[in-house]
């Protein structure tokens, strides 16, 4: 799981000196759901006791079984004669750039009747202008499959968000957000607006170890510990989430009409509707890549097993030496490769057109096993032809230094030793050029 790793500190908060303690300053809490246009063909066939599918789309607070599950039961427990089926399309340590490129694969081949959207918090380390294209081009891309979907985008809370939303303050992507879900009639939830109150009045510890002795949970007596990182909640935090869900689902009975939702002008004309997902095979690949049999191969499945990406990547490609390369000229304003990382892995020298070459590794704190990511290796560019090319460094990360940022300690020098990159697909926004 990988949440902001440059942007959270993992705190360690001693329960027995009095944080959660009650805060003087006066609320200014904004609105938890605007319901806008509501959820009106979900409602309808939840009330007639029709099949529902419900997906959702996120990072890693999705993935987990948290809020996601919880407002699953919610609504078979709300309505009890309809068929209800989930779609888990939680990716650790993604955002919405990622998610308009696997929206067809991991949502939209399901069929789903509505769409939950959760990148608000991945994607604070994103440009304002890519999160409008990127959440833009998923919900165009959603309501062109299925102009009945229904979508409502949810907002997550880290600990340093707290402080600003008391005051009436959302961060830039809870707005950027806002903006395309205004711009389509869609409702919005700050999920962790309560969590931000029960902090104001000291009945909420955001941040801090598990209490396991007597005085730990003696110090922490009666109040909610949110989170052991500052943004992945424990069960109780999750079951805030999913409270703040259900108490907007019923402020949304009533909002629209069952129908198709209308399709209005883009937001941006730039958005990223047509992104789709590149085979790698398009590009020039040096000669020491192979492809893997992600079906039969044992030690693949083994491995995606064990990554749990189950089939959200089926296709990958692998390439163990320094040297390796991927090369391609494109017309475009961005790229990424939709990739695996693990403690065999290395990192990436990254050159577009004639520029200053740079190093994207592909190992970080979390790679005690391997798991799907993405490799950002250019953004905002001129949309104009560009070249790049990716090579295998000869050098490894720091591998014992980046595990001693999260307390681990490298536990088998044999299995983090390698440079290996295991890529599935290009990501590119725009068009790859023969």
């Amino acid at each position: 799981m990988t949440w902001f790793l440059g942007l959270v500190v993992v705190l360690v908060i001693a329960l027995a000196c009095g944080s959660g303690s009650a805060d003087e300053s006066p609320l200014r809490l904004p609105p938890e759901c605007v319901p806008r246009g509501g959820l009106p063909n979900a409602l309808h066939k939840l009330e007639r006791g029709g099949e529902v599918r419900i997906a959702y789309l996120g990072g890693s607070i999705t993935k987990s079984a948290g809020w996601r599950t919880m407002t699953e039961e919610w609504f078979r427990e709300q309505y009890p004669q309809a068929r209800i089926e989930a779609i888990n399309a939680g990716i650790s340590g993604t955002s919405s750039d990622l998610g308009v490129f696997r929206l067809e694969r991991d949502v939209l081949r399901h069929n789903p009747d509505l769409l939950f959207i959760e990148f608000a918090g991945n994607d604070l380390s994103t440009s304002g202008e890519r999160i409008h294209k990127s959440i833009e081009g998923i919900v165009r891309k959603a309501r062109r499959a299925d102009p009945d979907i229904d979508i409502c985008f949810v907002f997550v809370v880290g600990q340093w968000m707290t402080k600003g939303l008391r005051q009436g303050e959302v961060p830039h992507t809870y707005t950027e957000h806002a903006d395309i879900a205004e711009h389509y009639d869609m409702p919005t939830i700050l999920m962790g607006l309560e969590v931000a109150r029960l902090e104001h009045e000291g009945k909420l510890v955001f941040t801090g170890r598990w209490p396991e002795t007597e005085e730990e949970k003696a110090a922490l007596g009666d109040r909610i510990l949110f989170s052991g990182d500052g943004i992945h909640p424990y069960d109780a935090g999750h079951r805030l989430y999913a409270e703040a869900v259900a108490r907007s689902i019923e402020k949304m009975k009533g909002a629209g009409q069952p129908g198709p939702h209308s399709l209005p002008d883009p937001f941006r004309e730039d958005n990223f509707e047509y992104a789709k997902p590149i085979p790698l095979d398009r590009a020039e690949l040096s000669a020491g890549w192979r492809k893997l049999d992600v079906v039969i191969d044992p030690a693949v499945r083994k491995l995606r097993e064990g990554a749990e990406f189950g089939d959200k990547l089926d296709a990958l490609w692998l390439a163990e030496e320094p040297g390796e390369s991927i090369a391609f000229r494109f017309r475009g304003t961005s790229v990424m490769v939709y990739d695996m990382v693990g403690p065999d892995c290395g990192q990436i020298i990254v050159t577009v057109d004639d520029g200053k070459p740079k190093i994207v590794p592909r190992f970080d704190s979390w790679c005690t096993g391997h798991r799907v990511t993405v490799m950002i290796a250019a953004t905002d560019l001129p949309d104009e032809e560009h070249t790049i090319r990716l090579e295998i460094d000869d050098e490894q990360p720091d591998k014992v230094k980046l595990l001693a940022e999260r307390g681990v300690t490298m536990d088998d020098p044999k299995r983090y030793d390698g440079t290996k990159w295991y890529a599935g697909y290009l990501l590119v926004t725009g068009e790859v050029l023969h």
